[in-house]
């Protein structure tokens, strides 16, 4: 089977009401700053684990949180009764883990030079991009393919030249470093990180969470994108598992073919088409449409509402359908997804007393989700978009 039943629940969603989503993004961002300790951050949920203090990271901490909420200031969502920003500058001697992009310093070095302008904050992050080009990992949350991504941001973000060399050079050696899978007839990495090696194909630690910032950065890469996008659909194709029309994947591609599937962001389908949906091949429309109705027919995810391994991260795969192909089915499946996840923040607040904060794991998250559902937009934040328009 093409995911496990017990990690899903029936769809309940009531009527798409956009009044009732705005005005629970409103409640979140309430909740939200209510939390704020001034002198640490927020607490961390019991559901994120029994950590002795609150955290910087972007994936779940601080720098998140912050970002989030003045990603939904500057889209018009909310406005914010704190000043967060000075904040900002006791994160960055908290963050540990190097460059890693969703727990290092790379994110805040991002996000305090998009809210200050500093000069310094941009060379510290250029360094800190050289540091990691070579980081064994070779995966999004922790190595090379974070900092790749930041480089594009920037250079999104100032127009400068040597942020896309830094893209360009980090591309080339991860070209360099893709290994052939005679078995499988394609192309994969492998993870090596905190002693553990592995193959992942996944939207977070592997293969199309990787080939996600290649697609997004593809002007960038000039005369070298065709062959990465001859190779990007080689392996999504070839790692395809197919059941009555529908299609997952595997963990890994050692992963044995009939192992135990996972329809989530983090792992299946639902982060291959959220990655994908921006290649402009459309050798891949078969594979993307029928991995996005294997996520409707799963139906919403038990666990939670957030953005890794929730009904929202599920919910953007339906945003990049809709954008990809017009139809107006996808968007109407988001919506039903996003009343739904309306009702398990409500459940989880009544089961927990407090919100759940952070940027991955959190409500802040689940309320830009709210926002893309509202406007019908596709952007999976903090992968496909770190400024908004205007910046932040």
């Amino acid at each position: 089977m093409l995911h496990d039943p017990e990690r899903h629940e029936p769809l309940a969603a009531p009527a798409w009401d956009e009044q009732v989503a705005r005005g629970a993004i409103q409640r979140i961002a309430a909740g939200t700053e209510a939390g704020f300790l001034p002198d640490t951050g927020w607490p961390v949920h019991p559901l994120d684990g029994s950590r002795p203090k609150p955290v910087s990271g972007f994936y779940l901490g601080a720098c998140g949180i912050v970002w989030a909420l003045e990603y939904l200031r500057a889209r018009g969502a909310i406005k914010l009764t704190g000043n967060y920003r000075q904040f900002t500058t006791t994160l960055r001697s908290k963050s540990g883990e190097g460059g890693s992009y969703l727990f290092g310093k790379t994110p805040v070095l991002l996000l305090r030079h998009g809210l200050e302008g500093d000069g310094a904050h941009a060379n510290a992050l250029a360094v800190l991009i050289e540091q990691t080009m070579h980081h064994p990992a070779r995966e999004l949350m922790w190595g090379s393919p974070g900092t790749m991504l930041a480089a594009l941001f920037m250079h999104r973000r100032t127009g400068e030249a040597p942020w896309a060399d830094l893209f360009r050079r980090t591309a080339h050696v991860l070209w360099s470093e893709l290994q052939w899978s005679e078995q499988c007839k394609c192309h994969f990495w492998t993870q090596d990180l905190h002693g553990q090696r592995s193959t992942y194909l996944d939207a977070v630690h592997g293969f199309v969470a990787t080939a996600s910032v290649l697609i997004q950065g593809q002007d960038v890469l000039d005369d070298a994108w065709p062959a990465w996008a001859a190779c990007i659909a080689q392996t999504v194709r070839a790692t395809a598992e197919w059941e009555d029309g529908l299609v997952n994947w595997r963990k890994q591609l050692g992963s044995r073919a009939g192992d135990a599937k996972l329809m989530q962001y983090c792992h299946g389908a639902p982060g291959f088409v959220v990655c994908l949906a921006r290649h402009p091949d459309p050798v891949l429309d078969e594979l993307l449409l029928a991995a996005g109705e294997a996520t409707w027919q799963a139906g919403p995810l038990r666990k939670s509402s957030n953005l890794c391994h929730g009904t929202a991260g599920n919910g953007y795969a339906f945003l990049k359908l809709y954008r990809r192909t017009g139809n107006a089915l996808w968007l109407e499946r988001a919506r039903a997804f996003a009343m739904h996840g309306l009702g398990q923040v409500q459940r989880a607040l009544e089961e927990h007393a407090q919100w759940r904060h952070g940027l991955w794991t959190g409500d802040i998250g689940f309320a830009i989700y709210l926002l893309d559902c509202i406007e019908a937009k596709d952007r999976f934040p903090s992968l496909d978009v770190f400024d908004p328009p205007g910046g932040l």
